[in-house]
């Protein structure tokens, strides 16, 4: 959910190279069409060294037979959270880790909240409470990605899923419940209704130009909030539908992965340099460069001591799940199934109950 072709990644790739002796050339391929390119090269034996891939990807890469076990170069992934772990796991092997991490937050005009007297949302009544007070002339209390990718999908599972919703029932009570619930703050004028068609930067462009009080988004926004002149923002896990309710967000982030190459040196030296990329201090300095949490939870609290925007979503990845642990590589077709029942919703084409059970049966 952000971009892997920060400079501070080829500043730590030559740093780990110089510590190993070993020569290093990265090369970046569009999201797009990545799987499509890993699947070719593994089928004609030229994979490289070191692969990285958007987590929900792993598994399905290491079902093909593609990826080597990382605890074969000593890689166990201890004292990072559960759902970092599944996410590279396939088949009960770790695949793939990632040394930062994201998730989705509420963040927030801080001055607007005040000059309101808004306390920041912790429930879905306060977040609609909040979301119809900030709306006014020109400006939306709240603004989200609904977009028909897998981005309006990744919005809504925080919603889903603290509900009680699962992703195998996509017809269940609680499913609809929340699809009800974030239907309503578009059908009612709280957010806007071209929120069908805005990606996850769309939405940072949106309350950057002050034209949305509060909006879902993600760490790898902090560099833009940061340099934005004049706004005062912060961040605070995303609320969840009843006091006491555990929030549960979806985990992004990159793994890095050891292919099989069929050279056994070549693949320790690899397996060598993942774990030197993921080690502690190399996952704080990408975390600053990036706007993203550190993996390990010690070195999340580290960084999360130091900028409470980082603490806010440091909190949520402590119970942040992996999308593919309850469909492993069939987590696209639910996915898929997800953003076009909350388009069905929101675009007012149906309502939330129908445009499930339509999307479900696709």
């Amino acid at each position: 959910m952000s971009d892997t072709s920060a400079p501070i990644y080829d500043e730590i790739y030559a740093e780990c190279a110089a510590d190993l002796g070993v020569k290093v050339r990265s090369h970046h391929v569009a999201g797009s069409g990545l799987i499509a390119t890993v699947l070719q090269q593994a089928s004609s034996d030229t994979l490289p060294d070191v692969l990285m891939l958007d987590n929900p990807d792993v598994q399905q890469i290491a079902s093909s037979g593609a990826l080597s076990p990382l605890t074969d170069y000593g890689i166990t992934g201890d004292g990072f959270p559960r759902g970092v772990l599944d996410a590279g796991t396939y088949d009960g092997e770790l695949y793939g880790i990632a040394p930062v991490v994201n998730t989705v937050g509420l963040v927030y005009d801080a001055d607007l909240l005040e000059e309101a007297g808004i306390e920041p949302p912790t429930t879905w009544g306060e977040l609609r409470d909040a979301a119809a007070r900030l709306t006014t002339e020109g400006r939306y209390g709240i603004a989200f990605s609904g977009a028909n990718t897998f981005e309006g999908t990744w919005q809504f599972l925080p919603f889903m899923w603290s509900n009680g919703g699962q992703e195998d029932d996509l017809t269940s009570p609680q499913v609809t419940e929340a699809l009800d619930f974030v239907n309503g703050l578009v059908q009612d004028g709280y957010a806007s209704a071209s929120t069908v068609n805005w990606s996850q930067n769309d939405v940072n462009d949106q309350f950057l130009a002050g034209k949305a009080a509060m909006m879902v988004n993600g760490p790898w926004n902090m560099p833009s909030l940061d340099a934005a002149e004049g706004l005062r923002y912060a961040a605070v896990p995303l609320p969840v539908p009843e006091e006491g309710d555990t929030l549960a967000a979806p985990l992004g982030g990159e793994a890095f992965t050891v292919p099989r190459t069929g050279d056994p040196e070549k693949m320790a030296q690899a397996g060598a340099f993942v774990g030197c990329v993921t080690a502690g201090e190399n996952q704080l300095a990408m975390a600053t460069g990036r706007g993203a949490v550190p993996s390990d939870t010690e070195v999340a609290a580290e960084a999360s001591a130091e900028n409470p925007v980082v603490a806010a979503f440091a909190d949520t990845v402590l119970t942040a799940r992996a999308r593919t642990a309850l469909l492993g590589p069939d987590w696209p077709h639910a996915a898929t199934q997800i953003y076009t029942a909350v388009q069905l919703a929101l675009t007012g084409s149906e309502p939330p109950a129908d445009a499930l059970e339509r999307a479900a049966r696709n």
